[in-house]
């Protein structure tokens, strides 16, 4: 398996997903194609697109869904409550291992949704793909009791769409889900990104719609630099300031969606030149 080009596709709810879905078109209108990536690396939103993108689906494809309303979008209500036992957990330490741990008590004491809203939601978001792809795709997951992040692949031996259910488990708004005797919580619980996870390969972009975690956590970009350090040619890109003001505050505010996607294409027209020097062969 090659390791030299790798396409890491982070957490940002939906109006995160659309800003990737427009990079990804951006990209692709301006001759780059980052879906030609030897290894993709997804959490939460991001291993919702990674799951479609390695199965076939266009750039194109997922950028008309969000611009039409096709795509389909979780319908999911976060309380001030939750908001505030999710902010209470992940900020009540400074120190990284003891806020992810506090996160995942609070998922696991949660009451929320049944565990099976969660599948079902996702199912919708995979629209059909239920497959591993032949392509290297990675997605990542927070162990609700122990904290420890971890990737599932095409050989772990479990279904594609529970791998992303588990990446997707939001603490506090959506229950941690079961899946091979073990319970798993949001991918970017610890790290919205993960970054760090495409280690060994020669080039990486990077697509962080919410480039940090609530709480102590590491920055996409300062994980980009490690990587950079130890002489990975590297980018990564999170919302510029005409995309976060399309965004807004409110990541499930879905009529954004458009405004979101079109932020998104633009921004990568804009930056097409930065990204070829380090994608192209």
């Amino acid at each position: 398996m090659s390791h030299d080009r790798a396409l890491v596709l982070g957490g940002g709810a939906s109006l995160g997903g659309a800003w990737t879905a427009g990079m990804l078109a951006g990209f692709a209108a301006a001759g780059i194609d980052l879906a030609a990536a030897d290894t993709v690396i997804g959490t939460s939103a991001g291993a919702v697109i990674g799951a479609r993108l390695t199965s076939g689906a266009a750039a194109e494809e997922l950028y008309g869904g969000q611009l039409d309303g096709t795509a389909p979008a979780p319908a999911v209500g976060v309380t001030l409550g939750q908001t505030a036992r999710f902010l209470w957990a992940a900020l009540g330490s400074r120190d990284p291992e003891r806020s992810v741990r506090r996160l995942g008590r609070a998922a696991l004491a949660s009451r929320t949704v049944p565990e099976s809203t969660v599948f079902e939601t996702v199912a919708d978001l995979l629209e059909g793909v239920r497959e591993w792809p032949d392509r290297e795709l990675r997605i990542a997951s927070v162990d609700a009791r122990t904290g420890a992040l971890e990737m599932f692949r095409a050989d772990s031996g479990i279904p594609l769409p529970a791998a992303v259910a588990a990446s997707c488990a939001v603490p506090v708004v959506w229950p941690p889900v079961s899946v091979a005797g073990r319970l798993w919580m949001d991918g970017g619980s610890r790290s919205t990104a993960n970054v760090h996870l495409a280690r060994g390969h020669r080039r990486v972009v990077a697509l962080a719609p919410v480039p940090k975690a609530v709480g102590p956590h590491p920055h996409a970009v300062a994980q980009g630099a490690e990587l950079a350090a130890a002489g990975t040619r590297v980018a990564v890109l999170g919302p510029d300031r005409a995309a976060r003001r399309a965004m807004g505050r409110n990541l499930l505010d879905h009529s954004r969606r458009p405004a979101a996607a079109r932020a998104g294409f633009a921004q990568a027209t804009a930056c097409a030149a930065t990204v070829a020097a380090i994608w192209s062969r």
